[in-house]
């Protein structure tokens, strides 16, 4: 189907000046249309990647990879020899105690759930990255019985308090008075503020010492759990439970695809819903140019005629339009490819540019915490998006193509 001669002239048409000028408008708008939907497709991926990548960053500098816990929802009361044997572990770069509070902070009038996670401060370092997120004070600050307490700016904005003033912790933990039972209360002073960029974080959490936690949860000398940071963080289910088998006792295992599942789902599931959305353009481009070819075998009916007379194959007929649609394909892939992967690895600049030429701001970083747009280009992603438009081309070919192999000679040239 494909001998020389069948491409020969399918080039030939697609560079040829042909009669119908209206076919040679709606060809080259297939190609632009091809190469705009590519273009499109690729930057809004890139775009969507790098957005996922800051977001995956962002909780994972405050998440740790994995957390072993007491299943009965008690301490760990031998948690320096499990801190011995896990950091043992080849995969383990870093482990941290911690004991974890769902309480209320409170300040004057204002009231407001939290997460309170009791640290060790150096420790917690080698599981999160608290320290590179603080924007007033110090994680040394936090000191065993000064009782003092580092809030999320939002959290700190909301209650109308900073370093300094006084904050009311309310822990689920009761204690029996003579007026009887009351929940757990302890003041602690702000001593610095985390901002991460994540409102699950800087409106909802706050941390304190580890050894002000467990007296506040009665837990003694144990901890609440131990923090995991694995070598690779794509593994962690397998390698956490690995890590736990090897463990002496019985532990509560959770990694961070548990914990944040249903956000990293809907993210997958919005990137891929917008690829569909996306390559609808792709495919009305492609349907251009089943319209082009159709046009084209009309047109060519008589040259069509003269070839088959001259013992040119029905196949090879079919070949020379499949040849002329397949360039058309491969041309807008190959500028949409190009393009769009060079549009996509500099979109902060070009966004920058628009930016400074209208005088807007796309991105106020009040807002959305970043002010530039990012962008991930993945080679997965244009080899995919490139390749699927290219057998969208190919396929649009077939019809018209074998339309033309259709053509009696002596119906043809009739009237000619």
């Amino acid at each position: 189907m494909f001998h020389p001669l069948p491409l020969y002239i399918g080039l030939r048409y697609t560079r040829a000046k042909r009669r119908n000028h209206f076919i040679s408008f709606i060809s080259g708008t297939s190609m632009v249309g091809i190469a705009l939907g590519i273009i499109a497709l690729i930057v809004v991926l890139s775009v969507m990647n790098g957005f996922h990548k800051e977001i995956q960053q962002r909780i994972l500098a405050m998440a740790s990879h994995a957390t072993l816990s007491d299943p009965y929802g008690g301490g760990i009361a031998n948690w320096p020899t499990v801190l011995e044997q896990v950091r043992a572990h080849p995969h383990v770069r870093g482990a941290a105690p911690f004991v974890e509070i769902q309480g209320m902070l409170a300040s004057g009038a204002q009231v407001s759930g939290a997460v309170v996670r009791a640290i060790e401060p150096v420790a917690e370092d080698a599981v999160a990255d608290l320290r590179a997120h603080m924007v007033n004070g110090s994680v040394d600050d936090l000191s065993d019985g000064e009782f003092r307490i580092i809030l999320g700016r939002d959290l700190a904005h909301y209650l109308g308090v900073g370093p300094g003033d006084k904050v009311t912790v309310v822990t689920p933990q009761v204690s029996s008075t003579p007026i009887g039972v009351m929940p757990r209360l302890k003041r602690f002073t702000v001593s610095g503020l985390f901002a991460v960029g994540m409102a699950d974080y800087d409106r909802n959490a706050a941390f304190i010492h580890l050894a002000d936690g467990a007296r506040l949860m009665n837990l003694g000398e144990a901890v609440g759990g131990v923090r995991l940071k694995l070598d690779d963080l794509w593994q962690a289910p397998r390698l956490a439970r690995e890590i736990a088998y090897e463990l002496d006792g019985v532990y509560r295992l959770v990694d961070w695809t548990q914990v944040h599942s249903n956000f990293f789902s809907a993210l997958a599931m919005e990137k891929r819903m917008m690829s569909i959305i996306l390559f609808l353009i792709v495919a009305v481009a492609a349907f251009n140019i089943v319209s082009t070819l159709v046009m084209v075998v009309t047109d060519k009916q008589s040259d069509i005629a003269v070839l088959r007379t001259l013992g040119l194959s029905p196949a090879r007929v079919m070949g020379i339009f499949m040849v002329q649609g397949t360039a058309i394909g491969v041309i807008g892939t190959l500028v949409g490819v190009i393009a769009g992967t060079i549009l996509a690895l500099n979109v902060e600049a070009v966004v920058a540019g628009i930016e400074q030429l209208f005088g807007v701001h796309f991105l106020d970083p009040e807002i959305y915490y970043i002010s530039v747009l990012p962008s991930d280009v993945q080679v997965s992603d244009v080899l995919r998006v490139g390749g699927g438009a290219f057998v969208m081309s190919v396929l649009a070919t077939l019809y018209p193509a074998w339309r033309a192999a259709k053509t009696q000679p002596a119906e043809a040239l009739r009237y000619e």
